[in-house]
């Protein structure tokens, strides 16, 4: 299976003049920079890409050094072997890219398992925020019997190397990548869907994402979250259909420093639906945390 050629698939990439390649872990990542500023990491969710900040990376920019890459596997970047697709495994290996970057992030954003990875990579010293928003975070495992199923069903999928195809196949059916849109609570314009469906029709992108979701393994994160010392924001759409609202409130009864900002009516997708808003609410938190810094240092 071959994955996403920058030559072919990249002529339409939002902010391709912001990307670069560069090698790190053993793999080659794509990476979107812009900006000046205080340094500012974004990580997308499984499934997706830098596509998804498109909106959101250039108004952050105004105001940040913004760092988006791609992760192992996804987009444009390389897969790394399949057992490094876990939360340990990427929160490492984004740590060697930051390390050969030179990157040290004063804010880190994180969307979905984007915010696991991000707690993850602070809790293990691989990176320092004086802030973690979390967007729509991925930090609860399925519940009763799907926990059980999720993680084997997974694994049974990737060890099949016909079912990434059979998924790019069905995905490449009128109104299949509307329908996963529709089922996240969001609502996005057409360029979104056309560069979902150019992921999602990619075998080698498909076989990414079922490999992270077959190695997530969040307990041992729960476990180790009330050491977490990066103030933490959890940014929760009440329409998210895939990561219930109600997960920020658990959060924050094992870490009750954690801030919860309500994002009425937008979906899992909620950075792709408001981006200005999200960028405005991104600002505000990091003025205060700035502003709370200095107090306790009076």
């Amino acid at each position: 299976m071959s994955g996403l050629v920058w030559s072919r698939d990249g002529t339409d990439w939002p902010n391709r003049n912001a990307s670069a390649f560069v090698e790190a872990a053993g793999i080659r990542w794509h990476v979107q920079r812009m900006g000046e500023g205080p340094s500012l990491l974004l990580i997308h969710g499984t499934g997706a890409a830098t596509h998804s900040w498109r909106k959101l990376l250039p108004l952050l920019a105004q105001h940040f050094s913004v760092l988006a890459p791609d992760l192992p596997g996804h987009g444009f970047t390389q897969s790394p072997p399949s057992y490094r697709l876990s939360l340990p495994g990427m929160a490492a290996d984004l740590g060697t890219l930051l390390r050969k970057l030179e990157v040290k992030p004063e804010i880190t954003v994180g969307h979905s398992a984007g915010a696991a990875i991000a707690a993850r990579m602070c809790l293990a010293g691989r990176m320092t925020p004086r802030l973690l928003i979390a967007l729509n975070g991925a930090f609860m495992p399925f519940g009763g019997i799907a926990n059980h199923l999720f993680s084997p069903l997974a694994n049974l999928l990737v060890m099949n190397p016909l079912v990434p195809r059979v998924f790019a196949w069905q995905a490449s059916h009128a109104g299949a990548v509307e329908r996963l849109i529709a089922n996240t609570g969001s609502t996005i314009d057409q360029d979104g869907i056309a560069l979902y469906r150019k992921l999602v029709r990619n075998p080698v992108h498909v076989a990414a994402a079922l490999r992270m979701m077959a190695n997530w393994k969040l307990e041992p994160l729960l476990h180790d979250l009330p050491r977490l010392k990066t103030a933490l924001v959890l940014m929760a759409a009440t329409n998210d259909r895939s990561i219930s609202p109600e997960v920020a409130r658990q959060v924050r009864e094992i870490l009750p420093s954690a801030v919860i900002e309500r994002l009425p009516g937008l979906g899992h997708l909620a950075h792709e639906e408001q981006p200005h808003l999200i960028a405005q609410l991104i600002m505000e938190h990091a003025h205060a945390n700035v502003a709370e810094e200095t107090a306790q240092e009076m």
